[in-house]
């Protein structure tokens, strides 16, 4: 394994959502809160970025080229090509204070995305799954940081956590109906040890989280064992996936915002991209739509 390299030193304000594009085999990524959008490729080292007219919680693909972002406002249609955004609807228009925050496609083709009170006050989060057909239906609510989103590879656990309980919940997963049961607590981190955010689960089953406040990334094994720590020179990194040749690249967005003088001095990387090879292959990331 090698040490993490810092592919873009962003400084992003809090870098975000990494996803290895399955089509285009590169990497797109965002900064909630300077909001735009990212696109690497790290084989040429090309990169492009679209700002984004709010926050930007989270986003997915689709096979037309076209994809689905999760803006402060709810759901919209976006065409890269043309930087076009179409709204589809906003499920929490009734609450302001609230803005989206992770989220991923499952293998049907849904979009789960979480909400958050952006003031990181309230439990006043859902989760929120957004079917092809338009539908919209409310998962999960009394949510403080609705965060990272996977699923087993046989797809029937559902991982899901809430970044203000320090928690990562494990569901049983029914992918013909799209709906989690059987919640219960896959990790729970000490009020010293950091807060689970962005999460990937690769194709052994094993669960990747970015532990902001923790300089570090955990993989556990399916039944809640931590079996690895990958150090990082960044405090708070903030999510992760597996892409690359082969999968086997682990990228991971980091965050600068909060972070004192003394610390970034430690750390004059907050707010980076990095990248390990970790040997182990992730999933695919499924596409909106099917």
């Amino acid at each position: 394994m090698r040490e993490p390299k810092c592919l873009i030193d962003a400084r992003a304000v809090v870098g975000e959502g990494p996803l290895w594009h399955p089509i285009e085999q590169v990497l797109y990524w965002i900064d909630i809160k300077n909001p735009h959008l990212y696109r690497f490729d790290p084989r040429t080292g090309e990169a492009r970025a679209w700002p984004m007219p709010e926050r930007i919680g989270c986003y997915a693909f689709r096979r037309d080229g076209s994809m689905l972002v999760a803006l402060k406002s709810g759901f919209h249609r976006f065409e890269p090509a043309t930087g076009a955004l179409d709204p589809i609807c906003d499920p929490e228009a009734d609450l302001p204070g609230n803005r989206f925050n992770d989220g991923r496609v499952d293998r049907r083709g849904r979009f789960f995305a979480g909400t958050m009170d952006d003031e990181e006050e309230r439990f006043t989060g859902s989760l929120w799954r957004l079917d092809p057909d338009g539908r919209v239906t409310r998962i999960r609510e009394g949510l403080g940081i609705a965060n990272g989103i996977g699923w087993s590879p046989d797809d029937r656990v559902m991982y899901f956590t809430d970044s203000m309980r320090r928690v990562i919940w494990a569901y049983d997963y029914d992918i013909d109906s799209g709906l989690p049961a059987g919640e219960r607590v896959f990790v729970q981190l000490a009020e010293d040890d950091g807060f689970p955010d962005g999460l990937c689960v690769d194709a052994e089953g094993h669960v990747w989280t970015a532990v902001w406040g923790g300089w570090r990334v955990d993989r556990y094994a399916p039944d809640g064992r931590l079996v690895q720590s990958l150090r990082l020179p960044v405090p708070q990194p903030s999510a992760c996936c597996l892409g690359g040749p082969g999968r086997t690249t682990l990228f991971v967005t980091s965050a600068r915002i909060g972070i004192d003088a003394a610390i970034l001095e430690k750390a004059p990387l907050a707010g980076g991209l990095f990248a390990l090879e970790v040997g182990v292959a992730g999933q695919p990331e499924a596409l909106f739509g099917g």
